[in-house]
């Protein structure tokens, strides 16, 4: 299969903002494309090489890239340079100056689907003295043997930002479009859900069609996508909800971890699936003590503690645990943590997510013997909202967020990668101001003024909303950030940065700059109201106005653990505007 075939498809993808038309353009393709390459034209079309959960990714640096695109095109450094400060997109500045050249004395050999990820693997896998330069050397080899528009998705998916706009449900959408039918997307997304391979998934279906994707099972070593919960602001409520009687588990103020155990060797797993094993050594050492079984998939919250006390400590103290790559026992030492298991995904082989809430915990009691660094998550069964409260201030008192309900209903299934009403959240009583946080995605900025002369002034903040796939702003967010923050902001969003608005954001304000949807930040603000000027939740309450954030601020707490698509709902603001007692009819 040549290169060429998947850029045509990138081309026709990148002249549309349609999710509809994107499906059917993905669709075509997929079942024009050899199954047995389809799994790298899925991964490339993710902007990546391999699944999310292994650890060697792309994301060649810009210099490095703009190197070899002078290189290769004998255009020379500086011209290369000055164009990227004007187009800020390697690949446009790699489609201009390879299209400058007459194209026939560029041809080598054919590029193949094959050899360009061949060659984007080496790339990725360069290390040690004189990587950069072979890096250099392999980059500019290929893009030698590429036509500009292949140049142009070369140096985009070589530096992690492909622009495409397709989102991961998008390619599920066009896989079973492809190779079975809508009515069967949703087999094809569990698939996803529990392997958290969409290569797999593709190249499963292409081969085996819908039978083989549905054998996709948990499977330890291949971290399966959160279950998630919806939040409601009362005891009666969720109680009306669950049926009269559910599981009320501390809710913990940490980072989500889901562990791998396998012949006594454990792995763990971010909430986004970045292997985090190295920077817990203690939780590894801790599981291995106390999960009794020879392979299982459990989840918990790991949680920072002040060892002389036993009291928890604020989240930001696990923070510092996270991408270390040095002083890593130091960092135990200085920042000791304790995960508090909660869900068992797997046991001996045997696949729990379709068995109810209860057998997976008793599942879980079976095999973990509780100590100092790994415990049980605390849960009752309750049926009153008396019973309910009471808890609840215990596990304030206790430092905890206050509580997740869970279902205990036959239908109780661990839904990989779902939100739904199975979990509900119990954080706060949501009265006419607003008390609990909420997490953010940035969309956009605007350029600062007086002593943020230079600098973002403010952040324009949205919603998801999964029904449409869409970002839905919210708020301007200028407060809370300190001057150090304010001064990294720029670079921590420099790769996020585009040239228009990203066509799946929903915003009736035009930002100074716009970002791929992707930061998320914890905010916290007075109440929520109605605005003209906001998407969020458009039309709910009244045809002219949406949902707002009034007075928000930055906590200083920046979800690194969650992604775009991860941030707060739009319907659960919509829930928590509902639960004020001061609103607007």
């Amino acid at each position: 299969m040549l290169f060429r075939e998947l850029v045509d498809t990138y081309e026709r993808l990148e002249a549309t903002s349609s999710r509809l038309e994107m499906t059917e353009i993905l669709a075509e393709a997929f079942r024009r494309f050899d199954p047995a390459e389809i799994r790298m034209a899925v991964y490339l079309t993710q902007g990546q090489l391999y699944p999310d959960f292994v650890p060697l990714k792309l994301g060649m640096a810009d210099k490095l890239a703009l190197k070899a695109i002078a290189f290769a095109s004998g255009a020379g450094e500086p011209l290369v340079q000055e164009l990227m400060r004007k187009e800020g997109d390697p690949g446009l500045v790699a489609y201009i100056v390879f299209q400058s050249k007459k194209q026939t004395t560029l041809f080598s050999e054919p590029l193949t689907l094959k050899r360009a990820y061949e060659t984007l693997e080496a790339i990725a896998r360069a290390e040690g003295g004189g990587s950069q330069e072979h890096k250099v050397k392999l980059l500019a080899k290929l893009l030698s043997d590429a036509s500009p528009s292949e140049a142009k998705f070369l140096s985009r998916v070589i530096t992690g930002r492909m622009r495409l706009g397709v989102s991961t449900m998008t390619i599920v959408d066009a896989l079973a479009v492809a190779f079975a039918s809508k009515e069967d997307r949703d087999a094809v997304e569990r698939a996803f859900n529990v392997s958290s391979d969409l290569g797999l998934v593709a190249e499963t279906l292409a081969l085996h069609g819908l039978e083989g994707v549905k054998g996709i099972r948990v499977q330890v070593n291949r971290p399966l996508r959160a279950m998630l919960a919806e939040r409601m602001s009362s005891p009666e409520e969720i109680l009306e909800r669950m049926g009269g009687r559910c599981a009320f588990e501390y809710k913990y103020d940490g980072v989500r971890l889901q562990a791998h155990i396998c012949d006594g060797e454990v792995r763990l797993f971010s909430r986004k699936l970045d292997e985090l094993t190295a920077q817990f050594p203690d939780v590894v050492a801790g599981l291995k003590r106390a999960v009794h079984a020879r392979s299982a998939i459990v989840e918990g919250e790991c949680v920072p503690v002040d060892t002389n006390t036993g009291e928890f400590l604020p989240f930001q103290e696990v923070s510092h645990r996270r991408g270390r790559k040095y002083g890593v026992h130091e960092a135990v030492e200085d920042y000791p943590v304790k995960l508090f298991l909660f869900d068992c995904i797997l046991k001996d082989g045997e696949d729990l997510t379709d068995k109810p809430f209860l057998e997976r915990r008793a599942a879980l009691t079976s095999i973990v013997v509780p100590d100092e660094t790994v415990a049980l998550s605390e849960i009752r069964l309750l049926s009153s909202p008396a019973e309910v409260q009471a808890f609840f201030q215990e596990a304030i008192r206790d430092g905890c967020e206050g509580l997740m309900a869970k279902s205990v209903a036959e239908n109780s299934v661990y839904r990989a990668g779902n939100r739904g009403f199975l979990w509900i959240k119990y954080k706060k009583e949501y009265r006419s101001e607003m008390t609990d946080t909420v997490d953010l995605v940035v969309v956009g900025a605007f350029a600062g003024r007086g002593k943020r002369r230079g600098l973002y002034g403010a952040l324009l903040m949205a919603t998801y909303d999964p029904a449409t796939d869409t970002f839905q702003t919210v708020s301007k967010l200028g407060s809370g950030f300190d001057d150090a923050t304010l001064a990294a902001l720029p670079e921590m969003l420099a790769n996020d940065r585009l040239a228009a608005r990203h066509h799946l954001v929903d915003s009736k304000m035009e930002a100074d700059f716009w970002f791929q949807p992707r930061l998320v930040l914890e905010v916290r603000g007075a109440e929520i109201t109605l605005s003209p000027i906001h998407t969020c939740c458009f039309g709910a309450i009244r045809p002219d106005a949406g949902l707002a954030i009034r007075f928000p601020r930055f906590t200083g707490r920046f979800r690194e653990d969650k992604e775009g698509r991860d941030a707060t709902t739009s319907q659960e603001i919509l829930a928590m505007y509902q639960a004020q007692l001061k609103r607007v009819e």
